[in-house]
This record gives structure tokens, sequence and C-alpha cells, in this order.
């Protein structure tokens, strides 16, 4: 068969020139139960379930070696337009070189000792605890693993809860040294991107307990050169994504808004940036006052952002009688003491209320330091979105092993 021009784009955009003499059977790929993730806030159990569409999941043909339960309960169909979309393939094959080639920039005498030869592997979590976790990442995992000859059949499907224990989520087949090369760099992505949807699900499962039906956001404090993977992982938890940088949403922050004297002042300010942003884009104004946040709204802001405003009660969670602006009290709670400059603990939400009654359309945002433990005291009728670093910066990954299976 006569290879077409230019096919290396074609592998780019992830597919394969083969001759195929007779009709291939292709699987049947079935999905499997969503197992559902629990989170507690108190004693209320909250269920959070989801399945990404993109990530096919083939069927349990047998049992699997070394008898590795697959997640369990009766098969469930996927329901489309569930999770975020992942990046197109090639983007996936960019990004996995550029990881492999971190990981490996010279040759690994280990790795070619080993050769080619076909060689089976299990890909297992490990997520240990009560609540284990959700797996996220799947995507960027799989597109390491082809580029490096290797091919993935996914036991569990991405965005489905990780049950406690070691659970059998995919088995890789392909060259030795293309699954050895890839192991470790696969593992990382899979761990980090769960541990954030994990930290996402938790955090919309405490809102959705308290009868909130508001947006649970992440930011932009994502781990440099990952924030991609990062953000796709916040969406397959339940949570949005935010701005991915500084080209999307327009956002004036409390260090642009210090040099707004020299730009006019705020309503000039917030007139050049339209501006300069065109028509299509959204402006938010990050304000720490009422009278800012009233303020803003009415110079044009689209999104009021109310950030480092406490709600009422937060403080009172500790006390202590040495301490600093930001003490961390335990390692599970953070604890945050008002300085004298400090807003009032009351002033969030009376704040949004105060700008939903005059500027209803306008969303009104709370951010600033809120984690799992504090999430219930910023949630209230007149908050539009919760945005939250911790849910990027603070997640935990959760552990993945890969084990080769001997010939």
């Amino acid at each position: 068969m006569q290879v077409p021009e230019h096919s290396e784009v074609f592998e780019g955009l992830d597919c394969d020139i083969f001759e195929a003499p007779e009709p291939m059977a292709l699987p049947v790929l079935v999905p499997i139960e969503i197992v559902p993730y629990h989170s507690y806030c108190g004693n209320s159990p909250v269920t959070v379930t989801s399945c990404h569409p993109h990530v096919s999941v083939a069927p349990d043909a047998s049992a699997p070696p070394d008898h590795v339960p697959l997640a369990p309960g009766p098969l469930a169909a996927p329901r489309p337009g569930l999770g975020p979309p992942a990046p197109p393939p090639h983007r996936l094959r960019s990004l996995a070189r550029s990881r492999l080639d971190e990981d490996a920039p010279w040759p690994d005498a280990a790795v070619a000792t080993v050769g080619d030869s076909a060689t089976r592997a299990q890909l297992l979590s490990k997520a240990g605890g009560h609540s284990g976790g959700v797996l996220a990442g799947a995507p960027f995992a799989e597109a390491v693993f082809g580029v490096s000859g290797c091919r993935v059949t996914w036991r569990v499907p991405e965005g489905a809860a990780l049950p406690p224990g070691r659970v059998l989520v995919a088995e890789v087949e392909g060259p030795a040294a293309g699954v050895l090369a890839a192991e470790r760099v696969a593992l990382n992505i899979l761990g980090r991107c769960s541990g954030v949807a994990s930290m996402a699900a938790r955090a919309v499962g405490v809102a959705r307990a308290q009868g909130w039906a508001g947006v649970v956001g992440g930011t932009r404090k994502t781990t440099p050169g990952f924030r991609l993977a990062e953000k796709y992982a916040l969406g397959v938890g339940g949570a949005d994504p935010h701005r991915a940088g500084l080209g999307g949403l327009l956002l004036l922050k409390d260090n642009h808004r210090a040099l707004a004297a020299a730009a006019g002042g705020l309503e000039q300010m917030i007139l050049g940036v339209r501006r300069a942003g065109g028509f299509t884009r959204r402006l938010g104004v990050e304000c720490s006052s009422a009278d800012e946040a009233l303020a803003a709204a009415g110079a044009g802001a689209d999104i009021v952002l109310l950030d480092n405003l406490s709600p009422q009660g937060w403080i009172l969670h500790y006390v202590a009688s040495s301490i600093h602006p930001y003490v961390q009290c335990t390692p599970k709670f953070w604890g945050w003491v008002l300085p004298a400059n400090r807003v009032s603990p009351q002033e969030l939400h009376s704040a949004a209320a105060q700008v939903k009654a005059a500027h209803p359309g306008v969303t009104v945002e709370a951010s600033g330091g809120i984690v799992l433990e504090t999430l219930p005291q910023f949630l209230g009728p007149h908050i539009d979105v919760v945005s939250m670093g911790c849910l990027t910066h603070s997640a935990p990954a959760l552990d993945f092993v890969l084990r080769v299976l001997e010939p």
C-alpha cells in the first residue's frame, strides 16, 4: 500500500494509516457502572456521579489476572454531555511528547535492555481510605502511552468514582520499552488530575448538600505547565474551570485597581479595558467592600468579585492567644484572623445583597481563601459563584500503580 504524502499530519490528528485486507471485527464497547462518589458534610451523605463521554470503556471479557476487582455494580449507559471536552488529539500528543522529553531527555539504559517484546500491564488505583476518589486525566495519560507505541483499554470510565482499595482501572499493551518509558509520566498525570477532580467533587457535594445551586469554580492557582490538565480535571469533578488564562475573562484585580487613578478613575479604566478586550468578553472587577462592588457594577462590570470578605462566624472556628494575620491551626482546617484593617465578618452577604438589589443582572462571585470546611459559610441566596484556589493548589494526588504481567 502506498502511504499518502504528509502522513505525519494524520498521525498528529490521532489517525492511523493501514491496509485492511479483510473486514475487521471491532470490539463492542459497553460502559460499566458509574459508582457513586460519597462526600460528607456533617452526617449527610452526598452522592456525586459523573461519566466523561469521550473515553470508551471495554467490557471485562474475562476475569482479570491476579483477580483484581473491577468497580462493582450493574452496567449503566453513559449520559452524553457530562464532563468537559478533552483537548484535541494533536494537542494531547504534543503535551505527551513534552512530558516524556522532560522525564527521558536522554536514553535510559534500563529501558533499553528490555527491548520491544510484547508486554501487558495492569494500571491500578490505590485510592485507599473510606471515600475513594474520582478518576480523571485518562485522555492525557492515554496520549502518553500512545506516543510510546502502547494501547490502553480502560476498565473504569473517566469521571467515575474509585472505590476504596486496589481497583483495576485500565490494561496497557505494547512494546516493553514503551510501557516502561510511559509508566511514571502517565501515573503522575492520573494521580494529579484525579486528585483535583476528587477535591472538586467534594466541594460541589458540600455546596449541593446546603441546597445551594450556584457555581463552584477554580482559579488560576495551578501548577505551572500543567494548567490545561488541571482545568480539565476541575470539570471532570463537576466544578467550573474558571478562566483559562489572562486571555479569557477580563478581570481587574486589586493591583489593577490600585492604578485606577492613573487611568482616570475606575469608570474610565473599565471603559478602556472594554475597548481593548472587545465586545465578546465579559469583565469582572475584584472588590473588597460593598461600596467598591456597587461602584464597579455601576461602572459596567459584568461580574463583581467579592474577595476576602469573610462571612459571619468564619473567624470563630478557632481562638488563639498569640496569632499572625493568617494561622494554620491544624493540618485539616485553616483559621483566618482578621487584622484591624480587614472588613467585618458580616460584609460578604450584605455586599452581595446590595449589589443584587441595585444591579440584578450582575454576577456576584465570592473568593479568597475558601476551603471545604468553610465553604458553607460563603453560600447564600445572592452569591452566584464561589471560586476556590484550594481545588488545585491543595488537592492531594491519588495513588496509581502499573504492574507488568509476566509472559
